[in-house]
């Protein structure tokens, strides 16, 4: 088991997901169930699977919810180009939101590459 208050990673995506909630103020109200809705269950299942498999009892549990985490970090991903290309989200602030993005996908790569190898 891992101490997620002391994961960067768990903490950065935990800081990413309250920016993107803030970043969705001003979408569009028709869009409250749609696009708005994918991207805050995306942000948030980031940090969640993160602390889920923190929390488990093995390594092997853990990669599979890094790969969990993974795969909705992409989805955000793709989320977020697709607000900003319909100017739901300004490209000054979805910017910083996909940067900080790019990071904690490089870091749960690294992370479970090292799951992987030890």
């Amino acid at each position: 088991m891992h101490n997620i208050n002391k994961l960067k990673i768990w903490n950065d995506s935990i800081d990413l997901c309250v920016e993107g909630y803030k970043a969705l103020v001003n979408m569009p109200m028709d869009e409250k169930y749609g696009l708005s809705s994918q991207i805050k269950r995306s942000s948030v299942s980031i940090p969640s699977n993160i602390a889920e498999g923190a929390g488990r009892q093995s390594e092997k549990e853990f990669y599979h919810f890094l790969n969990i985490a993974y795969g909705s970090a992409y989805e955000l991903q793709t989320q977020l180009i697709i607000s900003e290309r319909l100017e739901f989200i300004t490209y000054e602030i979805n910017r910083p939101l996909l940067e900080k993005l790019e990071e904690i996908q490089k870091m749960i790569y690294v992370f479970k590459e090292n799951i992987k190898n030890k």
